[in-house]
Order: structure tokens, then sequence, then C-alpha cells
């Protein structure tokens, strides 16, 4: 990820680089001065620690006290739910999303500021975007045979969109909410003027409007678009349906939650105190809440999976509330200390990321390996009054989750002490 910097900039807008030299006796500009955004590196951390931790085998550990309402709510919110809803786990990708998008004045900023000319920056945007969905499907395929083409990862996502975020920027919030408005309006009418090939709505709430049917898993609109589009590329096999019922097609009202997060970080550009940015991200993250639990009671379902209009705007909401604690926390009452193992990871988010895929089987065997044998004699040991056994089949992949995150954060820990961030 690019550098979060803080140029001075008024009104969100961010100017273009003066020329070099204007006349004979001009003097060079002086770079601007920039800072970090504490609440935004903390953020990101936070949020790929709890991706990369997956959930801690927690779910796992819950099915052994199926009676306990703490160990359910655990349970809940480190897995995705089955389709209709939220849990805490669901709001991992709608999360990432957001933060491109606040990210991206900061960025482009800075690169203006350090004289980049537009030409570059969009030669940049258009790199990035190509070299995240190659990196998506780079990861996808490690546990396959051959090239996975396949477009659901965030990485690809957020690759998808990005090209298209760009010309918003600095375009001004009406336009920036006309675009969120009609991306979510025709993706909308898309689902629902596609024939509904399955009218069962058991999976949504009784009394749900009959036009939910359009929206039923791998039996709607962006489901029969990629039938076609992902047979286009070579596959073993011909692709019928998604097992989890993810669509390519979900970067387009993604691309929504993205222009979210560029209203936010325009925002916070603004010369405006922090009592009243801090406002602004209360007042819209209460705004998208309502709407979106509006939406989702009579336009359509909130489904992450697919995500749905309405999901974009009940998840957007989450993601102003979280942006805005952190924003509080840390840029507004200075609390940075609590905040550092998360900076660690924050600030580089990408190489967090890639270890996470392509690394945590290795630690956990590599675990298993070395210290296995001596966990069960270890535990007989002990004056336990519960079979060691139990304990391990209970608790064992929880400790082992936990262990291998703390040797991802560590790798960071690193990484951060010397300087090392991976960009792209």
């Amino acid at each position: 990820m690019t550098s979060i910097r803080t140029p001075s900039a008024a009104l969100g807008t961010v100017e273009p680089a003066l020329p070099r030299e204007t006349s004979s006796a001009a003097v060079p500009a002086a770079p601007a001065k920039t800072t970090r955004l504490g609440s935004l590196d903390a953020y990101r951390g936070a949020i790929m620690l709890f991706m990369a931790s997956g959930g801690l085998a927690l779910p796992s550990a819950a099915k052994h006290f199926p009676d306990s309402p703490a160990w359910s709510f655990l349970a809940f919110n480190t897995e995705h739910v089955e389709w209709v809803g939220c849990s805490l786990w669901d709001l991992i990708q709608p999360s990432f999303m957001f933060m491109v998008g606040v990210a991206m004045p900061y960025s482009i900023a800075s690169r203006r500021a350090k004289g980049e000319s537009e030409r570059r920056i969009a030669v940049h945007v258009v790199y990035r975007a190509v070299f995240l969905v190659l990196l998506a499907i780079f990861l996808t395929s490690n546990w396959s045979k051959q090239t996975d083409f396949v477009f659901t990862n965030v990485l690809a996502q957020i690759g998808l969109g990005y090209a298209f975020l760009y010309p918003l920027l600095g375009r001004g919030m009406r336009l920036q909410t006309i675009a969120v408005a009609s991306l979510l309006l025709g993706y909308w009418l898309f689902f629902l003027l596609w024939p509904a090939s399955n009218s069962d709505l058991s999976a949504y709430a009784p009394g749900s409007p009959s036009w939910f049917a359009h929206w039923n898993k791998n039996a709607n609109a962006a489901s029969a678009f990629d039938v076609w589009f992902l047979n286009l590329f070579p596959r073993p096999k011909p692709f019928d349906f998604n097992a989890g019922g993810y669509q390519t097609l979900n970067f387009v009202p993604s691309l929504a939650t993205m222009i979210l997060g560029l209203m936010a970080g325009e925002m916070l550009r603004r010369p405006h105190g922090n009592r009243f940015k801090l406002g602004w991200l209360a007042a819209a993250a209460a705004l998208c809440l309502a709407l979106g639990w509006l939406s989702g009671s009579y336009l359509c379902p909130i489904v992450k999976r697919i995500w749905t209009p309405s999901w974009v705007l009940f998840s957007g909401g989450w993601t102003f509330a979280m942006l805005a604690g952190f924003f509080w926390l840390i840029d507004m009452q200075g609390w940075r200390r609590w905040a550092f193992p998360f900076v660690v990871v924050g600030t580089n988010s990408i190489a967090m990321y890639c270890m996470a895929q392509l690394m945590k089987g290795w630690i956990r065997s590599s675990l298993q390996i070395h210290l296995g044998p001596f966990v069960l004699p270890t535990l007989k040991k002990l004056p336990l009054s519960v079979d060691p056994l139990w304990l391990i089949d209970t608790f064992g992949p929880v400790v082992q989750s936990a262990v291998v995150l703390l040797v991802l954060w560590s790798i960071c820990l690193w990484m951060y002490r010397r300087g090392i961030f991976l960009r792209i």
C-alpha cells in the first residue's frame, strides 16, 4: 500500500503540483509537510490481524459448549453468516474496501506534493489496479494445480474497482453521493429485472417481499454472469456455481463502499476541527445504518456474499462507526500506545496479507512437528481435573492459531523496526 500522508490542502481537494520553475527568478516550492493518519493505520492493522487470525478457531471450540451464550456469541462473530445478516467477521472485507477509499486522497496528495505529474499518477493507479487483480489470482491459485481465475478475493475486488474510484477524487461530495446512489439503484434493478429461477424465500425473515427471490444464492443475475464469464478462462472443469455464493460482479456495488470511504477521507483532510469531523463520521454511520436496515427490510436482503445495495449501506454504517472510534481514540485523544500492535501491521498490510495467505499452513505444520510431541506428555503431568485429550481437542486449535498469528505479527514487527515496508 502507498504511504498515507497528509499534505496541507483545503476543502478535501488535492491541488496539482506547482511547476518547478515559473520564471527565471522563481524558487522551487518546498514539498508540503505530511503526516500519517494514525487512526487509519490502526484501523487497517486491527482488521488485518482479525483476518489473519482465522477467527482463532473459536467456532470449533464453541462446539464443545453448545449451551454457552458467550461461546455462541464468539462463534457467530468469527465466521460468515450463511446468507442474510451480518457478523463481525462479515465486516472484514467492507472495512478493507472502505479504507482504500479513505486512503486515496492522502496517497494521491502525497504523490502530487512530490511533484509527480497527473499522467504518471494516473498510470500508477491503473498499474496498482492490475497488479492487485493479478496478485489475487496468484494467491488464490496457491491451492490449485493450475491458474485459478477467480475474482472474488478482496484484492481482486479492490483492483477491479480502483481505477473507477480515482476519477471521483476531489469531485465533491454531491457528485460522489450521486455516484453511490446510481450504482446502488442500477445494481438493484439489474437483479430485480433478471428472471427469478427460484422462488424459495426460506433464507429470509418470514414475511419478506416475494421479490427477494431475485437475490437467492446462485440463482441471480450475477451468478448467471459468472457462469458465462468464468468459463471464458481455461478451467479443469466448467464453472457451474460458487459454493459460497460469491460473485465477480460484487466489485460494482463494492465500488460504492470505496466511494463512501473516499468521502470520509476527503472530509478528514478538510480544515474543519476534529469535533466536526467526528460528528460527521458519526452522522454518516447512523444514516447508513438506518438506510441499510430500511432497504434490507423492504427493497433487497442484506447479503454480504453478493454485496447487495442494502449491504453496502448497512456495512458502510459500521465502517464509518469503526473509523470514527479509531479517530476519536488516536487522532483526538492522542491515545496511541495501545494501538502500536495494530500500527505495526497496518503500515505493512500487503506483507501481512500475503504471509497470511502463503505461510500460515507452513507455520502451523512446523509447530505441530516441533512442539506437538511435547504437548500431551506435559499435560498428563499436570494435576488437571479434565481429560488432557479433551483439552487438546477443544483448545488446541485456538492456541495453535494464536501462536501462528503471533509469529506473523513478529515478522511485521521486525520489518517495522527496520523500516521495511512492502508497497504497490
